[in-house]
């Protein structure tokens, strides 16, 4: 059982300027809080994808390079890596050159992604949505597993016995995530190609999920892969401080960035009823003391059988002080409640 840590570098608002803090305080604080995770025995950290202001992250294989040359032990994930709108011949090569830096440590999760800027920001037709990510992943996977590539899609030119360099430490091999957000289709893609599985759980009841979990289990050892190497993971908001008045006050934080997001979706602004619900035992906010935390966690692995819990901690950009005793908390208490 692996604990990991999910971020987007949220980007603090300021209400009274109407601007977003600076973007690089962020990502040097962000390498900080890598560099504790590394000391207090966290497995992974995973940083996602985006291209808006609310987010400092547009590039994970830069930040996670700098991350690499500051740490020893932990593993360092893209999360997620929008394989739509990139190209995979570049996305092989920043992860294996990241690997060869981190002595084999880079993994990519892969995923459609929840937002969309990045298609018309690379020059990307929404229209292709669903057969871009199919053939760039068909394609990533043959990176990933051949040294000379030949390869033919619809939406990308050819590749004729070209190969790829530099290759990954483990015979060329990283390890390539599905990460998915519920649809049972590209749980069942997932399932047919062996791939390690995680899961955004990040609202109703995590028992909800059961189902489609058990459905790729069920899938995977169909399609004749061994029980052995199977691999499921869950990506939720997590948040830990023995101190309530800062759990409390950590709403604040959450529902900004809720409500930021939600006015562009739709959504009721968010209430202080779904963060207490979500908090709850069957809610899906990992977010309390050390022992809730980790009482849930453990729930999870009662009833998914999940081989790696993320906890995406930096919704809302809590302040840095804040986020590094939760670091410290969840990876010297949480941690060996779990473990």
């Amino acid at each position: 059982m692996e604990l990991g840590i999910g971020m987007f570098g949220d980007v603090a608002f300021v209400k009274t300027t109407g601007k977003y803090k600076d973007a690089g305080v962020k990502l040097r604080e962000i390498l900080e809080e890598v560099k504790l995770m590394d000391e207090v025995g966290i497995d992974v950290f995973a940083i996602g994808e985006h291209h808006r202001p609310e987010y400092a992250v547009s590039s994970p294989a830069i930040l996670l390079a700098a991350a690499a040359s500051i740490t020893k032990k932990i593993k360092l994930a893209s999360g997620v890596t929008v394989l739509s709108s990139s190209e995979p011949v570049k996305v092989y090569q920043d992860f294996s050159t990241l690997d060869l830096i981190s002595d084999g440590r880079a993994e990519i999760y892969v995923g459609r992604g929840s937002f969309i800027e990045s298609f018309p920001l690379f020059g990307y037709s929404l229209n292709d949505y669903e057969e871009l990510f199919d053939e760039k992943l068909d394609l990533l996977l043959k990176i990933n597993s051949e040294e000379n590539v030949s390869w033919k899609g619809k939406l990308r030119a050819p590749m004729e016995n070209q190969t790829v360099y530099p290759r990954a430490k483990n015979n060329g091999k990283l390890p390539i995530w599905r990460a998915v957000g519920g649809t049972p289709q590209s749980v069942l893609n997932a399932a047919k190609l062996g791939m390690p599985l995680v899961v955004a759980i990040i609202g109703g009841m995590p028992i909800q999920f059961r189902n489609l979990i058990e459905f790729y289990k069920q899938e995977y050892l169909k399609a004749g892969f061994p029980e052995s190497e199977m691999q499921i993971a869950i990506h939720s908001h997590a948040f830990v401080s023995e101190d309530q008045n800062v759990i409390d006050g950590y709403f604040e934080n959450y529902k900004s960035q809720m409500d930021r997001i939600g006015s562009t979706r739709g959504w009721a602004p968010y209430t202080k009823m779904q963060y207490e619900g979500g908090r709850m035992k069957d809610g899906a906010l990992f977010i309390g003391n050390s022992e809730q935390v980790a009482d849930k966690i453990n729930y999870m692995k009662e009833i998914f059988g999940i081989t790696r819990f993320i906890g995406h901690m930096d919704v809302g950009a809590p302040e840095h002080d804040i986020m590094m005793e939760s670091i410290k908390l969840f990876g010297e208490k949480v941690g060996p409640k779990v473990k």
